[in-house]
């Protein structure tokens, strides 16, 4: 994808649609976040069960440097195979929660 704007939207659609699929628990609930302006994307879960907290990031996504950062991934799949999907290149897709070393080893980019 060429234009910032298709990479922000393949963000959104990914977090809409696991939004969708995980839909509402009556103990927790979904927020998705989209900052358009700071190119910030999230799907946070929070709330209580038996007097535990929920709270956390099913998913995290930044754009910097015309690339989508995937800062974390809570899925069993990988949300990153998701975005190639939509017709993300994989060169400009990092795995954020990877280390330096460990990217080089993925058909990701490193930076």
């Amino acid at each position: 994808m060429d234009d910032l704007n298709e990479l922000k939207q393949a963000a959104i659609k990914v977090l809409q649609d696991y939004y969708d699929f995980l839909g509402q628990d009556p103990d927790s609930e979904l927020q998705l976040i989209i900052d358009e302006t700071n190119n910030h994307y999230l799907l946070l879960e929070t709330g209580w069960h038996k007097n535990q907290r929920i709270y956390g990031s099913l998913i995290h996504i930044d754009l910097l440097n015309d690339k989508l950062w995937i800062q974390n991934d809570g899925t069993e799949e990988g949300i990153a195979n998701e975005l190639v999907k939509l017709g993300v290149s994989p060169q400009q897709i990092v795995l954020a929660f990877k280390t330096p070393e460990r990217r080089k080893i993925t058909d990701f980019a490193v930076a």
